[in-house]
């Protein structure tokens, strides 16, 4: 017998994409009933739960909080106080991944097939998505099958009145306040930003530091010595200048909705945590 039991998802991390896709998806196919989520790891910029609010009002309907059972300060004294790192990213596993699958898990378990949408854009050939092993739930990527790239992306959210999230203004990646992908210029941005996640941010690393972990947020430094007036200065007047240089580079288009360059065009773009970044 055909199984008709469906169940659609979206992931939304706060961030542009996933945002432009939820919005994609209630206006382009307004009869799947999409269940938005959000797995919250506590440690997200404020910025991001504005903007969850505002994206609630445009989809009219909530997005589920999924809580993972255990917290940051759990998971990181389960892994003997050793701070997550790109080789090592317990972060996302643990409170990102596992938690959607431990969701997912009953509805599969009762015969569904689920169907998770996820923000992977048509100029993101390199990326990979997450992966299921499970026959039944089925991962789509609407913005690659449509030929949405980001600067479609971009046009999606001001189109909607929602406009990019706020800290866009100063950063790049959604997600932890101490996320171990930032670039040193968004390290700097925290500190002013956001001062108490930035000496959080410091303790839980010098926490870790006493305790062996060959990790440190930043790459090569610590944030203590990332803070010092000098190092700080300097990490301005490189990004400044990589700002001219892109600003002397860039072609004038009329097209253009969203002028502003962005890190990515600075900096070259970087490996993220999918889960988290999108």
């Amino acid at each position: 017998m055909m199984n008709n039991k469906e169940k659609h998802v979206l992931g939304i991390s706060g961030g542009k994409d996933s945002a432009a896709l939820a919005v994609f998806m209630r206006d382009n196919y307004p009869e799947l009933d999409i269940e938005y989520f959000f797995t919250d790891t506590g440690k997200e910029l404020p910025e991001v739960y504005e903007y969850l609010s505002r994206l609630e009002g445009y989809l009219g309907k909530p997005v589920l909080r999924i809580n993972p059972n255990r917290d940051f300060d759990f998971w990181l004294m389960h892994h003997n106080n050793y701070l997550p790192s790109p080789r090592a990213r317990w972060c996302t596993i643990k409170m990102k991944l596992k938690p959607f699958e431990d969701w997912v898990k009953p509805f599969l378990a009762d015969g569904y097939s689920v169907y998770s949408y996820v923000a992977i854009r048509s100029d993101e050939e390199f990326r990979e998505g997450y992966q299921s092993n499970d026959e039944n739930l089925r991962i789509k990527l609407p913005f690659a099958e449509n030929g949405i790239d980001k600067q479609a992306v971009i046009n999606i959210l001001e189109h909607s009145g929602l406009g990019m999230p706020e800290y866009y203004k100063w950063r790049s990646r959604s997600g932890c306040t101490f996320c171990f992908f930032q670039r040193k210029i968004e390290w700097v941005h925290l500190m002013k930003e956001h001062p108490e996640a930035f000496e959080e941010a410091k303790a839980y690393e010098k926490k870790a530091t006493e305790h062996g972990s060959p990790f440190t947020w930043s790459e090569r430094e610590s944030l203590d010595e990332l803070s010092r007036p000098e190092r700080v200065a300097q990490i301005k007047s490189d990004y400044e200048k990589r700002l001219e240089r892109a600003k002397s580079k860039r072609i004038a288009n009329p097209l253009r909705t969203h002028e502003e360059i962005d890190l990515d065009e600075l900096y070259g773009k970087s490996k993220v945590c999918l889960a988290c970044h999108k």
